[in-house]
């Protein structure tokens, strides 16, 4: 399977984050489709906070107002880079994040024989159709199959799909607007499953990026690795853990979602922000989430927290304690990231030197 290097654009902001003409949000998706970046999509959070510490939760009117939305690009480097000058410019504070990634196409060496974890992320439309069904349940099904720990379908209200912007309408059944699978497990499951991906649906836009997966059910299986050396230029790599559970998970009768924000919040956690999802699994479980009827929800949630590695060890201590029975805990290195309240800025969007898989990141 032939790959080519990209890059991943994810900018963490708030829904109600104005941008240089407008809101910000809007703005960052116009950006995409200007420079031409072939899949984009814009994620609304349920729950979350960022630098000035401010909760915000779709589960109460008052902290609702102003949700945590990101914004995630994907193609190659030339395109992401042209957008992220623009981003930049627009965005007066906030997060900025810029990772290397793999795409994939018809056909992948970059995870073959490898060890360790892999993330699978596969962008398409809302409504888009494989051999009768959703694509995204048929993308899913396939993860299952091949056996990877598990995986979400996080539904996007905005974006960009072969370069053109789709955005949701109310009254619309806003096919082709991109919705994101995000799929975690061993690199030889994750490769055997991109190569079928990249066959069914050539078309379609595949990244690959390595992740540690710490652990799995309650079993501790490793720590978040040290991040590699900066360079005498002071670039330096960041970090994202993320939790992986369903929204039914509990911690001390308490959404593990919640909790897990809370805690982080209130110890002092740059910031934090929690996805839903519409469908996907966790584990052996067959895929499964959203269903009309149903008075319960079973479908996936995903907590994101990035930092420096300094810190990131004393927020894997906190995740580790609340995920003693349930969750997929993952961590990845970040070689670029910029974050600060206005007038306060930290780390920078310069790629820190790529490194071999052995020496704690990826090449």
């Amino acid at each position: 399977m032939m790959g080519t290097g990209g890059l991943k654009l994810s900018v963490h902001a708030g829904e109600r984050d104005r941008g240089a003409h407008g809101l910000l949000a809007d703005e960052l998706i116009e950006i995409y489709e200007r420079c031409g970046v072939r899949t984009s999509v814009l994620l609304r959070g349920v729950e979350g906070f960022g630098l000035r510490h401010r909760l915000r939760s779709d589960r109460l009117l008052s902290l609702s107002e102003d949700l945590p939305v990101v914004a995630v690009a994907l193609d190659e480097a030339p395109r992401v880079q042209a957008a992220l000058a623009e981003v930049e410019r627009v965005s007066a504070h906030g997060l900025i994040a810029l990772e290397r990634i793999e795409l994939v196409g018809a056909g992948a060496g970059m995870l073959d024989s490898a060890p360790g974890g892999a993330r699978l992320t596969l962008l398409a439309g809302r409504a888009q159709r494989t051999d009768g069904r959703a694509t995204h349940a048929v993308v899913v099904e396939s993860l299952h199959r091949h056996g990877l720990d598990g995986a979400s379908v996080l539904v996007g209200l905005d974006g960009t799909l072969a370069g053109r912007r789709h955005r949701a309408r109310l009254l619309d059944a806003n096919t082709h607007v991109p919705v994101m699978v995000d799929g975690v497990g061993s690199c030889e499951r994750v490769a055997a499953a991109a190569e079928e991906l990249s066959s069914l649906l050539p078309a379609a836009a595949l990244a690959l990026e390595r992740v540690t997966i710490c652990k799995r059910d309650g079993v501790h299986l490793a720590e978040p690795p040290p991040a590699p050396q900066g360079d005498a230029g002071e670039l330096s790599w960041w970090q994202r853990l993320v939790v992986h559970a369903g929204e039914q998970s509990r911690h001390e009768h308490e959404p593990l979602h919640g909790a897990l924000v809370r805690r982080l919040r209130r110890e002092g956690a740059a910031g934090a922000t929690v996805l839903r999802g519409h469908w996907g699994f966790y584990g052996e479980d067959p895929p499964h989430g959203e269903r009309f009827w149903s008075l319960t929800r079973r479908v996936p949630a995903l907590t994101l927290v990035l930092d420096t590695p300094a810190n990131t060890g004393r927020w894997f201590e906190i995740i580790d304690e609340m995920t003693a029975r349930t969750g997929l805990v993952t961590c990845e290195q970040v070689p670029a990231l910029r974050s600060g309240a206005p007038g306060v800025r930290h780390g920078g969007v310069r790629l820190a030197p790529a490194v071999r898989h052995g020496d704690g990141g990826r090449s």
